[in-house]
């Protein structure tokens, strides 16, 4: 089972991991003195603190001086509410005696600064939930002319408790005026009297949904876990070295596991809160949930109840973690859902847990044809550089899954593949090395440098896989991994790199290290500790440079959505500099791809294109939206501007409905394996049919063409 979170007031924080292959070598001899409390925050703090210090890439210093310790501060104040929901200058004030202090308190073992701010923070929770419940329980005024300002950078914190239960009166309102305004445009071709619900009852029904969604949303803040405020704590702690060195809780380290290895055992469901309870908001294909068959996509789960238990338990007001904890289980043990339809009927649905493997997060293909030029591409799309790091039933790692793919398209006779590596925020340095010797000789793929030491990480594959014309895509969010691999196929001149100006810009490593290998045995009845993502290593490409904050840039750049949003490592806090390094020798690909006139060829196409026209209006579009974060609370005003939105927008529609004049078919080896198979031919048919509106795949195909003739590739 997967838990299905988004940030609950604002938007969400990425983190990137490349699990190094080095392993890191860290005394745990000083543990043995250094410990004089069995405190497992204190064991958890006192290692990552020690193990940042003394083997981060770059690190900044102790943490103890008054530029780290305020820092520290910052981090920690933006963890607990970076979008100022809860905390008045009142209490910023307070916190702030501490200010140049957090740092020797951590030093020191003590808690000062955290043990007040959990006071305040669990104060103005439980304040505010009083406030969204009382102001919920009155209607609204929507003929007050107010406005509310939902951008949270450009808010100020509130100045006391009065002006706080203000700033939640507004928040409250705008959602209660956008869930009316979408009832009234929902009953506008209404022509059955009946059905026609009052200015009254849409009012009173649009505050008890915004209603049930605070209240789910309070319910799995972090703040209000056992461990989420300390971890929040250490985080802020080791976000002064740079920003992927982060600790994970063991639930956070065994939901990354299940993200990197694209499986885990439970039932193959996807839930979200609701309600107070959780609600099932995707059934994953071929899973135990989906075998069975009675549990469907929007049925309310209320209880819980294992094997071997007398009376399920009642999972109101749980958050969706600890809902998560109770579902899942080992293979072969049964679980019995007690669930609410949308017609109000009660179901008990009994599933034997499986291993749950989510197809969705491994390499796919698919044949993509084009009529107009007689062209067979192959298509590959990798969502994740996943590896099996801890040994998982299928032990599928993406180099090898990618290879498996190049060959049904190789049977096929297809004349150039598209690696699509759009949001593909990285996973395994290995895999990317291992991916990259698919496409060119045995030769260095990235060179790391940290510890004052340095390290060239090479394909040493006997022969090339596949030697035909190569398209890379990407976008912003291509990060890690993918930049690696990008990076590389870009030097060599083997492959054209199409997307976003610029990628993510990661240019570190991490290694994850269990603290529960940190621990003496004395100390055993702490674990389980969880892991810190250690910043060890930065990498560089071959010929020297770093995509650390700079990215990758594109050959062909073709505008996305997320193209003029602050999204990148360079908007980062305490981000690590961009650098460079000696280049490496190295002989570039046989046939060198001729970027400039592959370019050329398809800046001339894409100009004449409406479409992508279109889509350079939709991004600007978009952009100017995000800018203007000021709106309405005046009922009338905020339907004449949503009028205006839904007419200005609706040109953009065509992107999402037109379908490209690629002809898109799976692989025979594919369509043989699918032959009965209902979940594989149901998620194939899904998969298809997204490809078809993809503008961004059929000019990569055409640039797929291109390459064939001007590079007098025979096939």
């Amino acid at each position: 089972m997967k838990s299905s979170k988004k940030s609950s007031f604002g938007k969400a924080k990425f983190r990137f991991l490349v699990p190094a292959t080095i392993v890191l070598l860290v005394s745990t001899s000083f543990l043995c003195s250094f410990y004089k409390r069995s405190d497992k925050n204190d064991a958890i703090l006192s290692i990552v603190v020690h193990l940042a210090e003394e083997n981060h890439v770059s690190p900044p210093g102790r943490i103890n001086t008054n530029e780290l310790s305020e820092k520290i501060f910052d981090a920690f104040l933006k963890g607990l509410d970076r979008d100022k929901w809860f905390f008045t200058k009142e209490d910023v004030l307070l916190m702030e005696v501490y200010k140049h202090q957090v740092g020797n308190q951590v030093k020191a073992g003590t808690y000062q600064l955290f043990d007040l701010s959990v006071r305040l923070i669990e104060r103005r929770v439980a304040e505010v939930q009083g406030y969204y419940r009382e102001i919920l329980s009155q209607p609204f005024d929507f003929n007050i002319n107010e406005t509310w300002e939902a951008s949270f950078d450009k808010r100020d914190w509130a100045a006391n408790s009065s002006e706080l239960k203000e700033n939640w009166r507004k928040q409250a309102k705008w959602r209660t005026l956008n869930n009316i305004s979408n009832a009234l445009r929902a009953q506008e071709n209404e022509t059955d009297p009946s059905k026609i619900k009052t200015m009254e009852t849409i009012e009173a029904e649009a505050r008890e949904r915004v209603l049930n969604y605070f209240n789910d949303t309070f319910t799995n803040l972090d703040v209000q876990k056992p461990d989420g405020k300390f971890a929040i704590y250490v985080n802020a702690i080791m976000a002064v070295f740079d920003p992927n060195t982060s600790y994970q809780t063991p639930r956070e380290r065994a939901n990354f596991d299940i993200r990197i290895t694209g499986q885990l055992e439970g039932i193959g469901a996807t839930l979200f809160p609701s309600d107070g309870y959780v609600r099932v908001s995707r059934i994953v294909v071929g899973s135990a949930s989906w075998l069975q068959g009675d549990l469907r996509a929007g049925d309310l789960i209320t209880k819980v109840k294992q094997e071997h238990e007398d009376e399920p338990v009642d999972i109101f007001g749980k958050s969706v973690d600890d809902a998560v904890s109770l579902i899942r289980g080992r293979k072969g043990t049964k679980v019995t859902l007690t669930v609410r339809r949308a017609d109000g009927n009660i179901h008990e649905i009994t599933i034997t847990r499986d291993v749950v493997i989510d197809e969705e997060t491994y390499a796919k293909s698919a044949v993509l044809s084009d009529p107009a030029t007689n062209i067979k591409v192959g298509y590959i799309e990798l969502p994740s550089f996943y590896a099996n790091f801890r040994e998982t039933a299928t032990g599928r790692g993406a180099a090898e899954d990618v290879s498996k793919e190049i060959e049904k398209l190789k049977n096929d006779g297809v004349q150039g593949i598209i690696l699509d590596l759009r949001t593909n925020t990285g996973g395994g340095l290995t895999e990317a090395v291992n991916m990259s010797g698919l496409f060119v000789p045995a030769g260095p793929i990235v060179q790391v440098r940290g510890g004052g030491r340095g390290f060239v990480h090479a394909a040493v594959n006997p022969e090339v896989q596949y030697e035909g014309p190569l398209a890379i895509l990407v976008n912003t969010f291509s990060a890690s991994a993918s930049e690696i691999l990008a990076a590389a196929m870009q030097d060599y001149k083997r492959a054209i790199v199409i997307g976003a100006p610029q990628t993510f810009g990661k240019g570190t490593v991490q290694q994850v290290i269990d603290l529960d290998d940190m621990l003496p045995v004395s100390m055993n009845s702490l674990k389980p500790m969880g892991t810190l993502a250690l910043t060890l290593q930065k990498y560089y490409r071959i010929n020297g440079g770093s995509v650390q904050l700079k990215g990758v840039e594109s050959d062909i750049m073709i505008p996305d959505l997320y193209s003029e949003m602050e999204i990148g490592a360079r908007f980062d806090d305490n981000h690590l500099t961009w650098t460079t390094i000696a280049p490496l020798p190295f002989n570039v690909w046989k046939n060198p791809v001729p970027v400039d006139m592959l370019k050329q060829k398809s800046d001339e196409r894409t100009s004449k294109s409406e479409m992508f026209n279109l889509l350079k209006q939709q991004t600007a579009f978009f952009k100017e939206q995000r800018e203007n974060t000021v709106t309405s609370l005046n009922l009338n005003t905020h339907q004449e501007e949503e009028k205006k939105f839904r007419e200005e927008s609706r040109r953009f529609e065509e992107l999402n409905k037109r379908t490209t004049a690629i002809n898109i078919t799976a692989t025979n080896f594919d369509v043989a394996e699918m032959k009965g198979d209902t979940a594989k031919i149901a998620r194939s048919d899904r998969w298809i049919k997204d490809i078809t509106t993809d503008i961004v795949v059929e000019e990569a195909v055409k640039v797929i063409g291109d390459m064939r003739r001007i590079m007098n590739y025979e096939f």
